[in-house]
């Protein structure tokens, strides 16, 4: 099936707006709304050149043509724009298109940058994790989440694969991979790709989530090594500045990145589950992706 990736659902407005475009044409309705997009690109404060990420104590290095999206835009895209839940810990973009019409490109990716400051992530069972076996098992756990992603509004999942394995480049200390993801909502299935990066750190990790439709592939893999050589630590809190007298030790290891453990926080997925917060992480854009594909139908529907 093709979807739309990207594409704006619907910008947030309020309720009387909402109210007196409920008796518009379509054909009007969508004039608007393009409008409405239209303004709201217009309102985005794209950055390029060398950009601090304080927060992560990390900075970028942006090529030529790259952008990046501070957390106030970077929240506004995905909320208003592609319709996702909030997320408070998003602390910015990557865009490969220093345009941002790019947003709008069913082709192009995008990198929602997150930092999680659990500390010094061990690297000891880099060369022993099973990833066969750790991919059943979470291909189980995603199908036993489904009925409450249902519950939560979200579509259902089906974890089909990798798309890439898991590897992990001891010189660099960054950790790859990339998922192949089913989503169902209302007998309508779409594939998205999700290419996770995670650049290991002093004090915790930068979560690099790449989201495109699964046909882009070759394309994000092609362009994942130029994203993470433009990515790194300060100096000072890089992996290899870790002090063990003094500085923090994560209570877990690279499996559980991958596994989808990624916050050995209880609390932070007490009301959900460990397979929620994960969902959240690496299917930031699936909501999107099927607000693109249901529009796409009513449009076809109305012409």
């Amino acid at each position: 099936m093709t979807y739309r990736f990207g594409a704006p659902a619907r910008l947030v407005l309020p309720a009387l707006v909402l109210l007196c475009a409920t008796h518009a044409s379509p054909i009007q309705a969508e004039d608007a709304d393009d409008a409405r997009t239209e303004r709201f690109l217009a309102s985005l404060h794209p950055a390029t050149g060398d950009v601090a990420i304080a927060p992560a104590h990390a900075h970028l290095a942006l090529k030529p043509g790259y952008a990046f999206l501070g957390p106030q835009d970077a929240q506004r895209v995905l909320t208003q724009l592609w319709d996702n839940p909030p997320d408070k810990d998003v602390l910015g973009m990557i865009l490969p298109d220093s345009d941002p019409h790019g947003l709008l490109d069913p082709k192009q990716w995008a990198v929602v940058v997150t930092y999680v400051d659990d500390g010094y992530v061990s690297d000891a069972d880099a060369s022993s994790i099973d990833y066969d076996d750790m991919l059943s098992k979470m291909k189980a756990s995603t199908l036993d989440e489904n009925a409450e992603r249902r519950k939560q509004g979200y579509p259902e999942l089906e974890l089909a694969g990798w798309a890439e394995p898991p590897h992990y480049d001891a010189s660099s200390h960054k950790l790859y991979w990339a998922r192949d993801l089913v989503f169902t909502r209302d007998g309508h299935s779409g594939h998205s790709l999700n290419y996770d990066i995670r650049v290991l750190g002093r004090e915790g990790y930068l979560s690099l989530n790449a989201v495109a439709p699964i046909g882009e592939l070759a394309q994000v893999r092609a362009d994942m090594p130029e994203v993470l050589d433009m990515t790194d630590f300060d100096a000072g809190q890089r992996y290899t500045d870790y002090d063990s007298r003094t500085d923090k030790l994560a209570a877990y290891g690279i499996g559980a990145l991958v596994a989808g453990g990624i916050a050995a926080k209880a609390g932070l997925f007490a009301k959900l589950g460990v397979l929620l917060l994960a969902l959240k992480k690496f299917v930031i854009f699936i909501v999107a992706a099927i607000a693109g594909v249901f529009k796409k139908l009513f449009r076809r529907k109305t012409a």
